[in-house]
């Protein structure tokens, strides 16, 4: 029955953690607020990218896509197919938000290994992929909590809490801790992985030429794509377990 004070601590330790780095790191002070910059700047660029590409292959439809428009319906099938087998046939609404998380962690990802690093000068440290801040994985997991309670009380009012109690009342402690336990594993997840992948390259950099870590900056490409896939679905997953037993 110690949930709530458990709870409380993992957040705490969540704090600590988040002020966890490694390396330098460009910081702006602003007010009384300190605020990362590289990972600012970086989110911007990514947004920026897509924003951009999206408006470019929009500006002027056509009836038989091509290109650049071919490509981005590819994409929206995509996150629709997705969406529609982990949520159910109720899965429209939830596009936006599923395509949205999938796209940007996917192009952070990749702007970790992709963005001219050299080239970009920063009075301390290099810019790396947001999503190698635990603070951005965080920012990225609370939503998906919010959306799946918000889908869970939409769908079915106060009832939704009953899930608490089921199969049976013994098992509340543990029903709500696995509600704290998912944006957890959702950041940690994330966080980790694509850590881990730029510290490899980074060190296979120092220690050899620069042609043998390439295979592996490759298949950090590789695996920067699947955790972007991993999140989303589970994102979806989260949200169509909210809603299930009304479809």
């Amino acid at each position: 029955m110690n949930v709530i004070p458990c709870s409380i601590n993992t957040f705490k330790g969540l704090y600590d953690i988040s002020g966890v780095e490694v390396g330098q790191h460009l910081y702006w002070q602003i007010g009384g607020l300190q605020v990362h910059a590289q990972v600012l700047i970086t989110s911007w660029v990514v947004i920026a990218i897509l924003l951009g590409s999206v408006t470019i292959a929009v500006r002027n439809p056509q009836t038989i896509p091509a290109g650049g428009q071919n490509f981005f319906e590819y994409i929206l099938e995509f996150i629709r197919d997705l969406s529609k087998t982990q949520i159910g046939e109720e899965y429209g609404p939830w596009v936006p938000f599923i395509g949205t998380m999938f796209l940007f962690i996917f192009v952070s990802n990749w702007s970790g290994a992709l963005l001219p690093r050299k080239i970009i000068q920063l009075p301390h440290g290099e810019l790396a992929a947001p999503t190698n801040d635990i603070n951005t994985t965080v920012a990225l997991a609370l939503p998906t909590s919010v959306a799946y309670f918000y889908a869970g009380l939409t769908k079915k009012g106060l009832s939704y809490f009953g899930k608490y109690i089921q199969p049976t009342p013994i098992l509340l402690p543990i029903n709500i801790l696995e509600d704290f336990t998912k944006p957890l594993s959702l950041s940690f997840r994330l966080f980790g992985n694509i850590l881990a992948d730029e510290l490899v390259v980074v060190v296979l950099v120092s220690l050899v030429p620069s042609v043998v870590p390439i295979p592996v900056m490759f298949l950090g490409l590789f695996t920067s794509g699947i955790q972007a896939l991993i999140f989303a679905t589970l994102a979806a997953a989260y949200i169509g377990e909210s809603m299930e037993g009304h479809h």
